[in-house]
This record gives C-alpha cells, structure tokens and sequence, in this order.
C-alpha cells in the first residue's frame, strides 16, 4: 500500500514539475511568429486564398494554454473585389490546461476584435464563399439510431466554454443579382459561460444599413439560451427584441418595435413551440402561442393568434399611409382580431375567427389548401355593418341622390376591368351573411350571399330577405376562360315600397307605390363599353299604387289645351301629383339598345301609353308618352272613350340630362284626325238615312 502511495506521489509530482518546466522553458525557445509562414501556407494551399498574419502571435500556457493574435485578413474569392473577404483586428483563445490532462475542454472567454466580413453574390448567382464551404466539406456521419449509445460517445459532454465575445463587428453583403446593398454595423455579440443544461446569456446588437430604399434599423437582441449535451434540444428563455427602423420612408421617420417570446426546439422529437409570444407596435399589440409537431418531415403548426383592440386609422396615419376622408370621422377607430390557426407548408385553416372592426362583429372560418394552386373555402357572419361611415362624404353642393347598386348595375354601369387572369386561377367556395347592411342610406336585412369559383366560372347567388318589405334575389355566372369574359346576371324585385326606398335613397320620395321587376341579361367584354354594346336581355316591370308628386298629367293636358288653343296656362301648385293604379312595361336589350313599345299606366281619368329608346353606349333618349284624358270608362259592354286631344310629350337629351318637350305637331295631326272622324260619323249617319241602315256601317270599312 505504501508502495502504491509512492507512486502516485512520485507520478503527480512528475506531472507538476513538467508543467512547472513548460510555464518556464516553452515561452523562452518556442516562438509562435516563427510559424506564421508555415501557417499562411497551409491556409493558402486548402482554400487558395491569401491570409496575412500582419500583428504578432502571443502564446500562453499556464494556467491557460492558447494563442492571441494582432491582425489577420483574408484575401478574396477570385473574380470579386480587392476587397478582403475578412478582416480580424485582434483575437483571443486559450484553454485550461489541467481538464485537458483528463480529457475535459475547457475553453476561456473567446475574442474577437473588429472583425469585417464582405459578404458578395455576383450577376451570375455566384457568391464569395462558395469555394470555402466545397473545401470544407466532409462526409455525412451515418445516422445514430442508438440514443443510448450516441450520448456515451459525445465528445462535447467535457467542452465547456467561457464565452464568446464578437466586438465592433461589420458584416456587408453585396448581392448583384439581387440589386441589394446591406451593412451590418456595430455587430456585438456575447455570451455567458457556455454550460449544457444550464442557461447561457445571449446579448446581440446591431445597426443594419440597406442603401435602397434608404433605412437604418437598429436592433437589440438578448435571451437565455440552454441546450443539452446532444445538441438536439434548445430552448430561448425571455426572448427580448427591441427594434427602431428610421428613414425617410418610414412613417414619421421611425418606427419602434419590440418582441417578447419563449421558444423551445426539440430535434429529436420535432417539435418547436413558441410560447408568451407578445409583438408591439405603436398601438398594435399582438399575442400568440403556437404549437409546432413534426416539423422536420411534415411540419404542422397549431395556435392562436390575438391582436387587441387597436386604432387601425390612427396606425395607417403614422405608417404614412393616411385614409382618405369618411362620412364618421371615428371610422376605423377600433379593431381587434382573434382566430386559432392550423397550418402546414401547403395549407392553412382558421378557425373560430372573430373580428371587431368599430361597432360592427365578424365571425367564421377560413381555409386555404395548395398554396401553388390555392383552393379557398370561407364562412363568415356579420351582425350589422353601415358601409356608409367608410364611404366618402357627399360634397356641398352636389345632389344627395344616391344611385341603388345591384349586382347587375355594378357589373353593367360601374365595373373595372375583370382581373381575369387572378379570376381564371380563383377556385373559391364559400358564404357571408349580413343580419343588417346599410349602404348608399339604404337599409336591407337578412342579406346571404353564396360564391363558387372553378376553372374560370365564377357563380354567385345572393338574396336579400327583408328590403323595404319586399325581397330580393339574383345570381350571376361570370365565365372568363375564353378571351372575352361573359357575364350572364338574373335579378329580381319583390313588393319593394318605394316610398320609404327613396326617401333614404334620396332624402326625399317623389314616387310611392310597390314594385315588381325580373332582370335578365348578358355580355361580354373587359370594358364598360364592351359590355353595354354587347348587352342583351329583357327587363320586365309592374307598379302597383303608384304616386308621382310633383307631376300632374292633368295639368299637362290643360298646358297643352291652352298652347294650343292660346289660352293661358293654369298656376303651378306645389303639391301637384298623379295617381296611379299600375305602371308595367318591359324592355328588350340589344346590343346595348334598350326598347320599350308597350308602356302602360292607369290613373283614375288617365291613361298613358310609350314607346321608344335609350342607347346604353351613348345615353342617348329617344321617347314618346302618349297620356290621354278620358270622358268614360270602359265597362264589360263599352268600350272606354277618350276626351280632348292626347298630349305627346318627346323625351330626349342624355341620361344624366334628359329633356321634355311636347310634340304639338302630333297633337295637331290627333286633333285633325277627331275632326274628320267626327265629319266622317255626321256623313255616314246622313248615308244611312237615305240610302237605309246598314249602307254607313259598309261604307265605314272603305275609309
């Protein structure tokens, strides 16, 4: 036993006395500088690149063993700048020279000073470094299927590390193909004491430079890093980033952001979940827990997503992005957002999605499959929303009319050119619901809308429960896989009051009564114009106790008696109206030519007839109303007669502008015609007398 202490007293004292020898000898008869030749050589020979070694090698060896350095650069990949690929002012490593004697690694602080590092990618896709990663490249470990046995054999079990300091660092990276131009200034990292299983402090911080556009950002980056032994689980504790973007492209010139999380990463497992996770921006604050499975071979990601209430209009404001003026100055003013979101790399669902856009509450569902070839399907229901506050206000001075849009006259009157390449991709299923809708001052209820979208047709239905009364219904197909896109659109009204219509349409009702219309038509074209020149259809209506104020038909007649008779005109009252019983017509629609031969509306003593055009294209009017004024009604045996002559008023002029004038060279030739009529009856009569009955009733026929 005693024997055995001897030894090892006698082999730890060799050990101490070695160590002793190489504090003193080594520093003395080895000099580091003396292999900076060979070492450059070496460098050159396996990279083809030049490194020069212009400060002195400094070595150390007891307690710590390990090499300081002044500085080095590196030179270019060849057919690049003369600028050098990077560039160290100063650097510092050493390792502790005890663990090494059983077989433990344990590294000082490792420093580096002022490194520059010129990052470039030329016109051809080729970078800088490409040569450097091909000569450093070494084959693939065969893949350990033994945990068990890979943990055992980890060599990085005895490693520990100091920590590692980056200092005044700047990385610059020249992409040509790209046309990008971005500096990394002020780089800073440093870490604790890098320790397996326990947490490692990770401070990093940085300005980026990108030369177009023009902005600086500065970024400050600090977290508790702890990874185990196999380097396969890694979790971010207390993640921290601060963020201020300026430049004259950002709104206000600044823009602050910071971004709080916790973040764990299992490789083994595949799994990545991101925790806590708060993003904060002027007003806007958004949260999430997100839950990643699977994320190596098929990665699938579940969460939940929030934004709290924001001022979306304010926020827009200082982005440089100001809204243009709305009829509700607060419009905007509050949204919030919440959803939980499923999503891999080729599909994305959201689920339970609410949003509260000012007073108004949205909910539903969501999904997208395929990104490359996106298939859409959606759900969403609205509880009441007036489109008016996002609309722009009516100037002064201008009529307050308003124009009623359905999806007819929008796609007719008021459409842009069809997107038909985005619509001819579009494959979109899916439903809105509005409870209550309000738009142009117009209130509607109960309004569904349904939308199918394949291989180039697009197919809507849409109907509107409760519209002043009455209801509504309409589909339309858009078909735009040939050239021209062609649109097909039915509609229809029914029992629509008119009266509260207009009133909140035009602040104001000059009609009363109840509707009842049908709308067919179809077109082609990706112009306005196209499609009204194309446009055919028919249009069929019916007015039922009807009243126009402010039109008095009787007192056109009297007019009309008194131009022609050259007798005055009876005074204007303000209250003058027209009853009517029905007003009905249809129109056919071709080629953009509106005609409309059979006119009809009933009043109490009146009864009027039209006929005409309205050009689509031009706007151009072309139309006759016939009113006549009767002396008795028809009954089941007579028929009913006409008093007085019928007054012709010709419409004309444009659409925006249309004119009345009355056609007194038709009310003449009427005139004449009741004159001779009644000749030709005082001449038949006479016949009869003479000649006996029955001769006038034949010779009737001849004239």
């Amino acid at each position: 036993m005693g024997r055995l202490l001897k030894i090892i007293l006698f082999s730890i004292a060799s050990v101490v006395l070695l160590v002793i020898i190489a504090v003193i000898v080594l520093p003395l008869v080895i000099d580091p500088n003396d292999f900076k030749p060979e070492i450059q050589q070496v460098v050159e020979k396996n990279t083809g690149r030049k490194l020069n070694i212009e400060g002195d090698l400094k070595l150390s060896v007891f307690p710590w063993i390990g090499v300081s350095t002044g500085k080095l650069t590196l030179s270019n990949a060849p057919g690049f700048t003369d600028k050098l690929f990077a560039e160290i002012t100063k650097s510092n490593i050493k390792v502790k020279l005890l663990p090494l004697l059983s077989k433990e690694v344990e590294v000082s602080r490792i420093v580096l000073k002022g490194l520059v590092l010129n990052l470039a990618k030329n016109k051809q896709g080729v970078s800088n470094w490409d040569d450097l990663s091909s000569t450093t490249q070494t084959k693939e470990q065969p893949e350990e299927t033994d945990k068990a046995e890979k943990e055992q054999v980890s060599p990085l079990a005895a490693l520990a590390i100091g920590g590692i300091a980056i200092e005044q660092a700047k990385i610059v990276w020249d992409d040509q193909q790209q046309g990008k131009y971005i500096v990394l200034n002020d780089f800073n990292f440093k870490t604790g004491k890098l320790v397996f299983g326990q947490p490692i402090a990770v401070d990093l911080s940085l300005t980026v430079v990108n030369k177009e556009p023009e902005i600086t950002e500065s970024i400050n980056f600090t977290t508790d890093l702890v990874i185990n032994e196999q380097l396969d689980v890694f979790k971010l504790k207390q993640i921290n980033i601060a963020s201020i973007t300026s430049g004259k492209d950002i709104p206000g010139e600044k823009l602050t952001a910071t971004l709080l999380a916790e973040m764990a990463l299992d490789l083994t497992q595949q799994t990545l979940n991101v925790s806590k996770f708060t993003l904060s921006t002027g007003n806007l604050n958004l949260t999430a827990n997100v839950m990643g499975t699977d994320i190596k071979d098929n990665p699938v990601f579940k969460g939940s997503i929030n934004v709290a209430e924001f001022n979306l209009a304010q926020l827009l404001k200082k982005m440089a992005m100001p809204l243009p003026v709305m009829q509700d100055p607060d419009a905007l003013s509050k949204l919030s957002v919440a959803f939980d979101l499923m999503a891999t790399t080729d599909s994305a669902d959201i689920k339970n999605l609410v949003i509260n856009l000012d007073e108004t509450n949205i909910n539903g569902s969501s999904s997208i499959k395929k990104f490359s070839q996106p298939e859409i399907v959606f759900n969403f229901n609205v509880d009441a929303i007036n489109v008016d506050h996002y609309l722009s206000p009516v100037k002064e001075g201008k009529s307050s009319a308003k124009t009623v849009v359905t999806p007819a006259s929008a796609a007719v009157t008021g459409a842009a050119l069809f997107p038909v390449e985005m619509l001819r991709t579009l494959n979109a299923n899916g439903r809105l619901k509005i409870d209550q809708l309000t738009i142009n001052q117009l209130n509607m209820q109960g309004l569904s809308l349904k939308l199918n979208a394949k291989n180039g047709v697009i197919k809507t239905k849409q109907d509107i429960k409760q519209l002043y009364q009455g209801s509504y219904t309409g589909s339309s197909t858009l078909n735009v896989q040939r050239k021209q896109p062609r649109l097909l659109l039915n509609e229809s009204l029914s029992m629509v009051h008119l009266e509260p219509l207009l009133k909140d349409l035009q602040d104001g009702a000059r009609m009363t009564g109840v509707v009842n219309a049908d709308v067919k038509l179809q077109g082609q074209g990706n112009t306005v114009r196209a499609i009204k020149s194309s446009l055919n259809g028919k249009v069929d209506f019916n007015f039922k106790d009807g009243v126009v104020k402010g039109f008095n038909l009787q007192k056109i007649i009297d007019n009309s008696k008194a131009l022609i008779g050259g007798n005055p005109f009876p005074t204007d009252n303000k209250n003058d109206q027209t009853v009517f019983t029905v007003i009905k017509g249809s129109a056919n629609i071709n080629n953009g030519l509106v005609s409309n031969n059979d006119l009809y509306a009933e009043a109490s003593k009146l009864r009027v007839n039209g006929e005409g055009t309205a050009n689509l294209v031009s706007e151009k009017l072309d139309y006759k109303v016939n009113v006549k004024l009767l002396r008795a009604i028809a009954t089941d045996t007579q028929p009913e007669k006409i008093k007085g002559i019928p007054v012709v008023i010709k419409v004309g002029g444009i659409f925006s502008k249309p004119s009345y004038t009355l056609d007194v060279a038709s009310m003449l030739v009427e005139k004449n015609k009741q004159i001779i009529n009644k000749e030709k009856d005082k001449l038949l009569k006479k016949l009869d007398q003479k000649l006996g009955p029955g001769v006038g009733d034949l010779l009737k026929g001849l004239f």
